[in-house]
This record gives C-alpha cells, sequence and structure tokens, in this order.
C-alpha cells in the first residue's frame, strides 16, 4: 500500500504510581501562561476549560486505580471486555493496563499543530529505519472531523499537544556532513516551536509540559536539547532511549524502532503459523554492522566461530537471506548499534525469536506496562565473552515459555494501516496518554 503522508510523531505524559507499581513521581505543574490572554473573559473561559479537562483526567485516574483494586472475578470481566484470551503475565499490572487503555479510547484528544509544511512537517520517513516518524504522523493526521480517534480539532478539547516535525528529515535537508554541526538543526526546530509558542496560547500556559515530540532519528535527544523548555518539560518519544544521555522514563517515552524497507512487515515474517521450536535448528542469530561499542566485542568473541549453531556473522553472504536466519532461530541477538536502540528486537518479535538484549542505559519500548523479562533476556556486555555457554544452559522449557510472551506481545509491535487496537501507533499513543495522566495541572490562584 503506497503512504500518502508520512512525518513524526510525538506524545505526552505519564499514569499514577500505583497503576503499574514504578516509582514514577511526576511534579505537579502550575500553569502560568494565562496571564498571556487578552481579556479577563479569555481568562475565565481558560480556566473552565481547563478544569473541564482536568475533571475528565481525574475520573480516569480514579477508574484505574478502582480497576487496580477489583475483585478477582471484576477483574476477569474487565479483562474479556477487551477481549484478552493470551497470556497476561507480560503485563505490569494488566487490569490497570486494559482499563487505562479503555479510558484512554474514550477520553484521550490530541491536537496536531498545523503550522508548517513538508518536506519538514507533516510528513517523514515511511521506508527506512525511520518508518515510524512517518507513520506515526501520517496515521494520526489521516484522522478525519468527527471521526472515531484521537485526534481532535479544537485545541480547546485537547488533553495532549503534537509537534509533527520529522527530525529525520531535518537531519537529510538542512544537515551539513561536512560541518559536524548540529546548530542549523537546532535552530530550525527552535524557530518552529517559537512559531507555536506565538500563534498559541497552550505552550507557555504550561511551559510546554502538555505537548510531545517524537524522533526515530538516533540525534533525536540532541535536537531537543538545543530548546530548554521542551528538553525539559515536554514529552519527547524517542527510539533512542538513552537514560545516559538525558531519557527521562517518568516524563519521555520510549519507542520501538522499526525498519520496513517497502512500507510493509517482511511477507517471510507474515505467514502462519510461523515455525516452532523443535523446527529452529539455530540457538541464536545476529548479523550487522560493526556499529557502536558493543558489536566490536561481540564479533570478537563470536564472529563466523560456530555457524551451524550460534550464528554470528559481521553481515551476511551474498545470497543468504536475513528473515529464514531468524526463522530458524530460537533466540535473537539485539546488540545495540551507534545508539541504544535496534529494529532487531521488533523483528525478533515478529519471527517468534526470542530477544536477546544486550545494552547499556537503554528503556525498552512500552516498559511502563510490559514486562520484558517475561518475553526476552537481557544480557550485560560483561557476559558476551561466555554468551553461548550462557544461552546453551537454557531450559528448552524455559524458552518455550519465554516463546508464547513473544507471540502475545506481537500485535503491540506490529504498525496497521489503518491501525488496530493494541497495536504500535496505539501503544505509542498510551504511552503519551499515561504521562498526561500523571500531570496535574493547576490553575494559578486569582
Amino acid at each position: 500500500m503506497m503512504h500518502k503522508k508520512c512525518s513524526f510523531f510525538i506524545l505526552n505524559l505519564t499514569i499514577c504510581v500505583f497503576l503499574y507499581t514504578i516509582g514514577f513521581a511526576v511534579e505537579a505543574i502550575k500553569l502560568n501562561s494565562l496571564r498571556h490572554l487578552s481579556s479577563s473573559n479569555d481568562e475565565q473561559n481558560g480556566d473552565h476549560r481547563l478544569e473541564q479537562i482536568e475533571r475528565d483526567l481525574a475520573t480516569a485516574r480514579y477508574l484505574i486505580k478502582k480497576a487496580a483494586m477489583s475483585t478477582e472475578n471484576n477483574s476477569m470481566l474487565i479483562l474479556n471486555e477487551m477481549g484478552v484470551s493470551s497470556t497476561t503475565r507480560i503485563y505490569r499490572n494488566p487490569v490497570s493496563f486494559f482499563e487505562s487503555y479503555r479510558q484512554m479510547e474514550k477520553r484521550f484528544k490530541v491536537y496536531v499543530y498545523e503550522e508548517g509544511e513538508p518536506p519538514l512537517v507533516h510528513r517523514g520517513p515511511c521506508k527506512n529505519i525511520y518508518t515510524i516518524e512517518g507513520r506515526f504522523i501520517e496515521q494520526l493526521e489521516m484522522l478525519q472531523p468527527h471521526a472515531p480517534g484521537a485526534r481532535t480539532w479544537d485545541p480547546h478539547r485537547a488533553h495532549a499537544y503534537f509537534l509533527p516535525f520529522s527530525v529525520a528529515d531535518l537531519v537529510k535537508y538542512a544537515y551539513d556532513k561536512s560541518s559536524h554541526d548540529f546548530t542549523p538543526l537546532i535552530a530550525t526546530f527552535g524557530d518552529y516551536v517559537q512559531v507555536v509558542m506565538r500563534k498559541h496560547p497552550f505552550w507557555n500556559r504550561t511551559a510546554g509540559a502538555d505537548h510531545f515530540m517524537l524522533a526515530a532519528h538516533d540525534w533525536g535527544p540532541y535536537v531537543s536539547k538545543g530548546i530548554p523548555e521542551l528538553y525539559s518539560n515536554s514529552i519527547r518519544a524517542l527510539c533512542n532511549a538513552n537514560t545516559s544521555e538525558g531519557f527521562v522514563p517518568s516524563k519521555d517515552v520510549p519507542i520501538p524502532r522499526i525498519n520496513l524497507y517497502d512500507g510493509s512487515m517482511p511477507s517471510q515474517l507474515t505467514v502462519s503459523p510461523l515455525p516452532s521450536l523443535k523446527n529452529r535448528t539455530f540457538l541464536a542469530f545476529f548479523a550487522g554492522g560493526r556499529h557502536g561499542p558493543i558489536r566490536p566485542i561481540l564479533f570478537e568473541h563470536w564472529k563466523d566461530r560456530d555457524l551451524e549453531y550460534f550464528p554470528v556473522y559481521e553481515y551476511l553472504p551474498v545470497g543468504l537471506d536475513y528473515y529464514s536466519f531468524l526463522l530458524r532461530s530460537r533466540l535473537c541477538l539485539c546488540p545495540s548499534g551507534f545508539e541504544v536502540s535496534s529494529p532487531r528486537i521488533a523483528e525478533a518479535i515478529w519471527a517468534e525469536c526470542v530477544p536477546v538484549i544486550i545494552s547499556e542505559g537503554y528503556v525498552l519500548p512500552f516498559s511502563d506496562v510490559l514486562q520484558w523479562n517475561e518475553f526476552s533476556i537481557s544480557v550485560s556486555v560483561a557476559d558476551i565473552p561466555n554468551l553461548r555457554d550462557m544461552l546453551t544452559a537454557l531450559p528448552e522449557e524455559e524458552i518455550e515459555r519465554l516463546r508464547e510472551g513473544v507471540k502475545a506481545v506481537k500485535k503491540h509491535f506490529v504498525l496497521n494501516q489503518p491501525p488496530k487496537r493494541f497495536d504500535v501507533f496505539n501503544m505509542i499513543l498510551h504511552s503519551v496518554w499515561l504521562r498526561r495522566l500523571n500531570l496535574r495541572l493547576r490553575l494559578p490562584s486569582m
């Protein structure tokens, strides 16, 4: 299917601590912008609209908390109503998650700023390693007025505000590779935010705290850092979710990196059923470039050492099919490259191959609701020399248990056109919804 528009998406704030037993604490932010409105009537109207939004969010918080404390029978009713039939152990708190998702579908509204023009705004890549940028904005902007969905054309009804700016295209069109200078990128993005700030009252009243951006490009964190209020206050939905580079899990959203070469899922991974465990002859597999600090260590110890059982290639030889190796592997090695995220995690999940994540400082996608240890394995860099022995020691029953978790979580990592319930587009929206739930806006005292 051809995609008419593409760009990059962005999201907003989190859920209460009691919902997912994560120690996130988001400070309440006092609104200070009503002074920017031109009259006392405008101020009163603004106060009233904000009060309505906050009452709506308070109701949602109450219902989610009530669901989390419900009896087993009531919990099963909620899960049955949401059509949950597969394993729920992949979720930190399944009842809280599904009630939160239900409230999101019922209430959550996102306003997309209309300022700006392609190629930097309202469009982004859809057929490469930055696919999620283009597909998210495409799918959000394709929602029509009065149609079901999260988008609203009335900014006064919005819970969150999206900046539809593509960092990947910004780098493509505004970066001089010979200069090694980020300044033009930061200045261009900063100019766009300034336009939004001058034209609308919504950024100024919260210092950007109920606004979000999305970036699949590795440089998303660096570009956003050049805009202090956005960096400190706004929700940044990032593939490069590295805590050592300023990613804040309580405020920012980690999103999966997805690489669709032609805009569609690889056909080899869409057949059903995929090979069972007994038909997978490789213990684990990796093929990729010598990028970043971790992969050279992997290659030093395992490159071309055991191609019949534990194949590790720097690049696959010509004529071999990458996806066929995924389908023949029980475990798929997912070491970080130049930055922490890798499309191999999503590819492994699509192939029903247990991801083995080798990274440092990486906040995994949707980890506010997903229990990654129920469908993946994390390995420290220091354990790479013993990697094959460690993985060989895993009982077959444990690998099968993890694969069942992979099958259950797969729907959350798939891009659909149009979006479907619980797919990656809606999971990103849900992550923004959670962070917006945790942001309590208080009107200034008069």
